[in-house]
């Protein structure tokens, strides 16, 4: 009897569970299609941080918007862009959860996207042949998981934005209010690295003060499942210069003879890692040990090697660790751009005055930046460089035959919160309600979210909440979001804002 008292409780309980779940497939349908005309309306507004009068076109735009789903809105003042604080309380609520977004976007290349205006959003399907071909905006009334919408910021990051105020409005419907407060932070200056975040959260902090910390940013797992992401890793930046001739000279004349700053400066580069890609600068990776547990973590998050060799079309990887996950656990030294002399219809018969190299650090939670920087320009030196921080004089040069202009920046640190934290656990269990599954989670990630200085100076645990699908090309042209991700963003965030804390 017993048995069979337990088995009614059971299948009552898987019930209402398929019923929770029923409910939010319905709410995520019903408000995709109502708030579409309002992610079109935000992706039309330009965001390129570099120009104030369209930033203030956003914060405009937020303020309305969330002031019309019951938050209260108030500007962050910083020396350049402001930070918008939406904040809205809830009968008996007894904890805070502080909610990240981000509005701003990279800049655009008109010539490069495959339609007339970046920031005209429109809607595509891909054609038998794997093309996208643009479709009319109202074929949205009916539409299919994987079309998608094209426009800067689609997915990085104005998409998780809608998504949230849609969620609002479900919640409005259905009468039901989460069991805490709210405060969202809209961040206008992440593309640029958020530079006046840190002096803003501290000046700040009782405006600021939270329980948690949700980021809803960045790429969903490329399995494209529910994922829930426990750390991002920080980020430096270094530019980094060698020189030959004052001015460039006649390559037939001084051939041989006048040193060359582009090849002082691939092997000053080569000279930084082996064949498999591992930093070859002493002390680099100290301070970053990975228990077998960790690496047990690791190695079961789903990762389909021979898969992404494929996609991104690559003879083999870098391993700097035997899998993706424990490869992203170290600071990486990434090479993102070289300029030297002239190149493509402009190229001449020279050699170069000055070589450059553009360099980013991904930072981890054990490395101090500072270390880290240290560490490089050390390597430079014991190459033999005077080693600078502005151009060298006609004496430095004429003194040192080998000369470097080394200048950084840190924007900022790397955050990382257990997976067993009650953030993590709170998460994991909306997650489940709401897609009837495990969550990924993955340990962390390898990009970066300018949100240490919540961390760090608010002392809140952090946990990113990735909706996006992978391959929406953000930072570069054609960026786009698939429309079944953009639903299931709204059912995840309405999962989250319906699971008690």
């Amino acid at each position: 009897m017993k048995q069979l008292l337990s088995f009614c409780v059971l299948l009552c309980g898987l019930s209402l569970f398929a019923q929770k779940q029923k409910q939010l497939d319905a709410l995520a349908a019903e408000f995709t299609q109502k708030s579409l005309p309002l992610f079109k309306e935000v992706l039309s507004i330009p965001n390129d941080a570099f120009y104030p009068d369209w930033i203030e076109q956003n914060v405009q735009w937020s303020e309305k918007n969330f002031a019309q789903r019951g938050f209260t809105t108030a500007r962050i003042s910083t020396k350049a862009a402001p930070l918008l604080l939406a904040s809205r309380s809830f009968p008996n609520a007894k904890k805070t959860v502080l909610v990240y977004l981000q509005m701003d976007g990279q800049p655009v290349d008109p010539s490069r996207w495959a339609q007339d205006d970046p920031y005209q959003p429109v809607v595509k399907k891909q054609n038998p042949e794997g093309q996208w071909e643009i479709i009319d905006w109202t074929a949205l009334e009916d539409y299919q998981e994987d079309w998608r919408i094209f426009a800067r910021s689609a997915s990085d990051a104005k998409g998780p934005v809608a998504m949230f105020l849609a969620a609002m409005e479900a919640l409005t419907k259905i009468e039901q209010n989460p069991n805490y407060n709210l405060k969202v932070i809209l961040d206008f200056e992440e593309e640029l690295g958020s530079p006046n975040l840190p002096q803003a959260v501290e000046e700040n902090r009782e405006m600021l003060a939270a329980d948690l910390l949700v980021i809803f940013d960045g790429p969903m797992h490329r399995l494209n499942k529910p994922t829930l992401s426990f750390g991002a890793r920080g980020i430096a930046t270094i530019q980094l210069t060698t020189y030959g001739p004052i001015v460039p000279q006649h390559s037939g004349h001084f051939g041989n003879y006048v040193p060359n700053p582009a090849f002082k400066l691939a092997k000053l580069l080569a000279s930084m890692k082996d064949e498999q890609g591992k930093v070859l600068i002493p002390g680099y990776y100290d301070g970053i040990v990975l228990d077998p547990a960790t690496k047990d973590i690791l190695k079961a998050t789903p990762h389909d090697e021979k898969q992404l060799q494929d996609l991104i079309q690559v003879g083999d990887f870098d391993r700097v660790g035997p899998n993706y996950q424990e490869a992203i656990q170290y600071p990486s030294l990434n090479i993102r751009g070289m300029q030297s002399g002239w190149i493509n219809e402009k190229v001449r018969t020279i050699i170069p005055a000055w070589a450059r190299a553009e360099i980013d650090v991904r930072l981890v939670k054990e490395s101090k930046p500072e270390r880290l920087l240290h560490l490089i320009k050390q390597h430079i030196e014991n190459q033999g460089y005077l080693v600078l921080d502005r151009e060298p004089t006609k004496e430095e040069r004429l003194a040192h035959p080998k000369v470097a202009t080394f200048t950084h920046k840190i924007a900022y640190q790397s955050f990382r919160t257990p997976l067993d934290s009650e953030i993590g656990l709170w998460l994991r269990k909306a997650l489940i309600r709401g897609f009837g599954e495990e969550p990924i989670r993955v340990r962390m990630s390898g990009g970066s979210i300018p949100i240490s200085p919540f961390v760090n100076t608010l002392g809140l645990p952090a946990v990113a909440v990735p909706t996006v699908n992978r391959d929406n090309n953000q930072h570069s042209p054609n960026e786009n979001l698939r429309l079944g991700n953009y639903r299931d963003g709204i059912k995840t965030i309405l999962a989250i804002l319906t699971e008690k804390l």
